[in-house]
């Protein structure tokens, strides 16, 4: 059987109905969301049923003004028999920014998770080594969610003339 992205969307809403949605394609790549208590049942059911057992990526992206949504985990997955991708969205609060871990059926997202966790602050429930894995572990904060500047505030070896401001 060829997979489609068609043919993906179908398979996906027959098996997990309004649990999937959002869909969306994007430069040929299939793009849906799930919501974080879906996550791992929704990966298995590609990696069993439609031959996703290439996981490229995993990541964090923060949306702050995405109220109860603001940390997403984006996994982009690759069936290498169908060469065709898929990339899945899972949302969660800052507040509480819960998500399965995926370590059980992608080994290898073991360090993409410890480095989403790092610098999003994503708890991946089930983990077995969640720790800091680029900054320090004396980091009380997650440098790339947005709420932190991006620069030091308090520094006085700028002048702000140099840099186009002021």
């Amino acid at each position: 059987m060829s997979l489609t992205n068609t043919t993906i969307q179908e398979k996906l809403v027959e098996k997990f109905g309004d649990q999937v949605f959002q869909f969306s394609t994007d430069s040929g790549i299939l793009s849906f969301e799930a919501p974080a208590a879906q996550n791992l049942k929704v990966i298995q059911f590609l990696y069993d049923d439609l031959g996703f057992t290439f996981l490229t990526d995993l990541c964090g992206v923060n949306y702050p003004d995405q109220t109860g949504a603001e940390i997403v985990v984006v996994y982009h997955l690759h069936n290498f028999v169908q060469n065709i991708r898929v990339r899945l969205s899972i949302a969660v609060p800052v507040t509480q920014p819960d998500v399965f871990t995926a370590s059980k059926i992608f080994e290898s997202a073991n360090w993409m998770e410890r480095e989403t966790y790092d610098f999003f602050g994503v708890n991946f429930i089930g983990h077995p080594n969640l720790k800091r894995i680029l900054n320090v572990d004396e980091m009380d904060y997650f440098p790339l969610r947005k709420e932190f500047p991006l620069e030091d505030q308090t520094r006085i070896d700028k002048d702000d003339e140099m840099f186009g401001r002021g």
